[in-house]
């Protein structure tokens, strides 16, 4: 029995076909697409139909590769880029492109709504979560102030994951896990928070689809797409998720204990939980997860951005950047770099910028350059480590993904920021794995009864590269631990006097 994973990315969409019984993944596709070009800076959109574009075109190079077994292709599963508004018309149709997750547009609609509430405490208190330019329901609001037109068109709202198991399926839902990133679904509850719905617009409670277990089968596949894939009628589609929750799935992490991270173009941190974890300071996002269960997540937007932009700015390659960092002291001989090249999430510094601090004569080396650049970028995600430790949560093992995984030197340099065992996993491939796997659980659990649990599936599924593995260095540990002060105390002083 075959079961198909997609993960649709901001750059590119991923599909795999995995064999429940051998644990193989017996073909992958690929196809990638663009941001719209020419808008305002901050302003990140797409068309959400490259999107399904892309869909078609990965699942039918992984149909090409299976050939006449497609017909064992049982359940597809989706993973989607969190928190894009993809708002639909009476014609089911997008209005307009759909703001993504990266887009920093919101950040007046953000201040109004945590106005209205008290401040972000206020938000806190009803959803769970500080209302952050990065989450949906500000860009709904952006929308009616700005462009009233397209607003009164839409009639829904969707996530870019619902958005292509509309496509699949023709059903419109919403599951808990990404549901949870739109900044309107209190985490404790599982319900909406109507009280920043109606603040929006009265009309936006008519706009959310039914809200759902992560657990169910979201629908079959429709009869058109499976006559053109070759497919079985009754392909069921699972519920979805997010990314980091598929992620989460796809490495294994369904039970508290194991936390993964993400080294790429931006960087995420996620653990499950199998209660609510709600930081009141905002930092850590309580985000529900796709197995209903909880998975608080720190997401930094600065990772391997930073040091392709040092590997450009010297014309290097991969092992050349690789050898530079290796040749540079811990510490990159007192030269700090602060990541923010695209603004940031974690600290909340929207407006943030990149700062090379401490060269002297001595030290002005591109090798410790770039070892700041790395150490930089992964002290960002130890410092949402180091909150996930104040809020009770003491991960055992760190599993690395993403493509600053591969180096490593930089799985070392993680290792020792995080001051915990790291490694990677046997596939680079974790979102659409994930949606395999979920795939793979729904249509096993149909009609009620768990038959197969997660741990189950993810014990079979789920290997670890273990030649990746490594242990923390004490002595390393500690020189991170105080140059994350450092870095965390000159941020704050160069945000208060607004030179950052």
């Amino acid at each position: 029995m075959y079961f198909l994973g997609i993960d649709s990315g901001t750059q590119s969409t991923k599909a795999i076909v995995l064999d429940l019984d051998s644990g193989k993944i017996v073909a992958a596709g690929h196809s990638s697409y663009e941001l719209i070009d020419g808008l305002p800076p901050g302003h990140l959109e797409q068309d959400p139909q490259s999107w399904i574009d892309a869909v078609d075109a990965s699942v039918q190079q992984c149909l090409e590769q299976i050939g006449k077994d497609r017909t064992k292709i049982a359940g597809i599963g989706v993973s989607g880029q969190q928190h894009g508004l993809v708002p639909l018309g009476a014609d089911d149709r997008p209005v307009r492109p759909a703001k993504l997750w990266c887009d920093t547009s919101t950040q007046a609609q953000c201040a109004e709504i945590a106005h209205q509430f008290g401040g972000q405490p206020g938000v806190i208190a009803l959803a769970g979560n500080a209302m952050l330019p990065g989450y949906t329901i500000p860009k709904l609001l952006w929308l009616k102030q700005n462009e009233p037109e397209n607003f009164a068109k839409t009639k829904t709202i969707l996530l870019p994951h619902d958005y292509i198991n509309f496509w699949l399926s023709g059903v419109k839902r919403m599951e808990y896990g990404d549901a949870s990133g739109m900044g309107i679904l209190n985490v404790n509850t599982r319900q909406w928070a109507y009280e920043i719905c109606d603040y929006i617009d009265p009309s936006v409670r008519a706009m959310l689809p039914p809200l759902g277990s992560s657990k169910s089968v979201h629908g079959t596949i429709r009869k058109d797409l499976a006559v053109k894939w070759g497919l079985n009628s009754d392909v069921i589609i699972s519920a979805g998720g997010g990314d980091n929750m598929m992620g989460a799935i796809g490495t294994g992490n369904i039970k508290p204990g194991v936390v993964t991270a993400s080294f790429g173009t931006s960087g995420t941190l996620y653990g499950v939980a199998g209660s609510p974890v709600v930081d009141g300071q905002g930092e850590v996002a309580a985000f529900c997860d796709s197995t209903d269960q909880w998975l608080p997540l720190v997401c930094t937007m600065n990772v391997t951005v930073v040091t392709e932009q040092v590997r450009e700015m010297f014309q290097w390659d991969l092992s050349q950047l690789e050898a530079a960092v290796k040749t540079a002291p811990v510490g990159a001989d007192g030269v700090m770099f602060l990541p923010y090249l695209n603004g940031e999430r974690t600290p909340n510094l929207p407006n943030g910028t990149g700062v090379i601090h401490g060269l002297r004569p001595t030290n002005m080396a591109p090798a410790n350059i770039a070892r700041a650049a790395v150490e930089g970028a992964t002290l960002g995600l130890a410092y949402g480590l180091k909150r996930f430790r104040d809020l009770g949560m003491n991960p055992t093992e760190i599993r690395l993904t993403g493509g600053g995984s591969k180096s490593s030197v930089w799985r070392q340099i993680a290792a020792d920021c995080f001051n915990a065992e790291v490694v990677t996993l046997s596939t680079s491939e974790g979102a659409a794995l994930g949606g395999a796997i979920q795939a793979a659980y729904a249509h096993s659990n149909q009609g009620g009864a768990e038959r197969i649990s997660y741990e189950q599936l993810c014990a079979r599924l789920v290997t670890l590269d273990e030649s990746t593995r490594c242990k923390p260095n004490p002595e390393n540990a500690a020189l991170y631990a105080a140059q994350l002060e450092r870095q965390m105390e000159l941020t704050g002083r160069l945000n208060q006097t607004g030179w950052l």
